[in-house]
C-alpha cells in the first residue's frame, strides 16, 4: 500500500524561446510597476538589456549581488530598494543573484520575478541561505518562492561552457538527492528522474555545440524539474556538506557541487540500493556514484576540492562542522566516514560501488 503526502509550491511558470519577451506584460498582470533589477557584476549586460525592455517599469539597476549572499550585500540591496521605491525584483542570472532576490522577500516580503540564464535550478526552490562570519545559515520558507520563473533557453546561449558544466552539474544535484533517500515521494522522484534522464543527455550535447537550442532548451528544462524536486524534496548530506563547504572556505558554488555528488552518493549507496539504482537507470549508466563522477569530468566540471583551492588541512574543520548540523540522512554520519568523501573529494578520486 502506498502512503504519502505532497504539497506543491506556488509556482508561477513560463518557458519558451523568447519568452524575455513577455516580462513588461507579466509585470502589469502582477500589479508592479518599480521592479529593481538584481544581478552580479559580470552580468550588467543582461540587467541593463532587462532595464531597456521594462523602460518606465524599472526602478533602477543593482549589479552587486555575490555567491553565498551575504548579509552585506542584503542590506545594500535593501537600501537601493528603499531609495527607489521598488515594489518588487527582477533576478537576471544565476544562483547568486536568485539568492539575492529570495533574502529580499523573506526579510521584506518583496515580491521576486527571477529569469534564469544558468542552470542552477533555486529559482524553484523554497531554500534560502544567507552568509555571514565565515559562516552560511540555509533554510525553508514557501514565501521565497518568486512570483513568476521566466524560463528563456535564448538567455542561456552565451553561458561559457567553464560555467555551463558545473552549474549543470549543480542542477543535477537538486534531482539526485530527492531520489536518494530511504522512502522518495513519488511525484518529487518522478520530476527528478525527468530531470536527471534530461540533464545528462543534453548537458554534454550543449558542451559539444555550444548553439543548439534545443540542447539549450531540454537541459533548461531539466533544470526546472530538478529545482522542482529540491523545492518540494529533502536536502540531506549534499546539500548540507556544500553549503557547509561553500559558507567556510568560500569555495565556488556550482563546482562545490559537483565535485561532492558523486562522493555523497557513495557514501549513502549501502543504505539505499534500490533507490541508487533508480539514479543510475536514469542516467544510463551501471553505476551511480561512477556515473555521476565519469559525466561531471565530462562535462567540464573540476572533479577535485583540490582544484578550487582547499587545501587538505580545512577538511578536519568541515567534517567537524558539518557534523554540529543534526539532519536526517539515509547511512549514520560518522565522522572517519565523512573525512574519507572528503579526502576522496579533494583528491578527485573516482568513487567505488560501495563505501570503504
Amino acid at each position: 500500500m502506498r502512503e504519502f503526502e505532497y504539497r506543491a509550491l506556488p509556482w508561477n511558470v513560463i518557458f519558451g524561446v523568447g519568452s524575455l519577451a513577455r516580462l513588461p506584460e507579466e509585470l502589469d498582470k502582477l500589479g508592479f510597476a518599480r521592479a529593481l533589477i538584481l544581478s552580479t557584476p559580470e552580468q550588467i549586460e543582461d540587467a541593463e538589456k532587462v532595464a531597456r525592455l521594462l523602460a518606465s517599469r524599472g526602478a533602477g539597476v543593482f549589479t552587486r549581488a555575490v555567491m553565498h549572499v551575504p548579509v552585506e550585500t542584503v542590506e545594500e540591496a535593501r537600501k537601493e530598494v528603499g531609495r527607489l521605491h521598488a515594489d518588487c525584483t527582477v533576478s537576471i542570472g544565476g544562483g547568486s543573484t536568485t539568492g539575492l532576490g529570495k533574502a529580499l522577500k523573506l526579510e521584506d516580503d518583496l515580491p521576486n520575478i527571477a529569469i534564469p540564464t544558468t542552470y542552477a535550478g533555486s529559482e524553484m526552490t523554497n531554500l534560502w541561505g544567507v552568509s555571514e562570519g565565515g559562516r552560511k545559515a540555509t533554510g525553508r520558507d514557501v514565501k521565497v518562492v518568486p512570483n513568476l520563473t521566466l524560463y528563456d533557453p535564448e538567455l542561456t546561449l552565451s553561458l561559457p561552457a567553464r560555467i555551463a558544466g558545473p552549474s549543470g552539474m549543480n542542477a543535477m544535484a537538486h534531482a539526485v538527492v530527492n531520489i536518494g533517500l530511504k522512502e522518495p515521494n513519488p511525484v518529487v522522484m518522478m520530476m527528478a528522474e525527468q530531470a536527471i534522464r534530461s540533464l545528462s543527455r543534453s548537458l554534454p550535447v550543449v558542451l559539444r555545440e555550444p548553439k543548439n537550442i534545443e540542447a539549450r532548451s531540454e537541459t533548461l528544462y531539466g533544470v526546472m524539474f530538478a529545482g522542482a524536486s529540491l523545492g518540494t524534496g529533502l536536502a540531506t548530506l549534499h546539500h548540507k556538506l556544500c553549503h557547509t563547504i561553500g559558507g567556510t572556505f568560500n569555495t565556488p558554488h556550482a563546482e562545490t557541487h559537483a565535485i561532492i555528488l558523486p562522493h555523497a552518493v557513495h557514501y549513502n549507496a549501502s543504505a539505499i540500493p534500490a533507490a541508487t539504482q533508480r539514479i543510475a537507470e536514469a542516467l544510463g549508466v551501471d553505476e551511480a556514484a561512477g556515473g555521476l563522477f565519469d559525466l561531471t569530468g565530462a562535462v567540464g566540471a573540476p572533479t577535485s576540492l583540490k582544484a578550487i583551492g582547499m587545501r587538505e588541512a580545512d577538511l578536519e574543520l568541515a567534517t567537524e562542522q558539518l557534523l554540529e548540523n543534526h539532519f536526517s540522512n539515509p547511512a549514520p554520519l560518522v565522522r572517519d566516514g565523512i573525512l574519507a568523501l572528503l579526502l576522496d573529494a579533494f583528491h578527485g578520486r573516482r568513487p567505488g560501488r560501495r563505501l570503504g
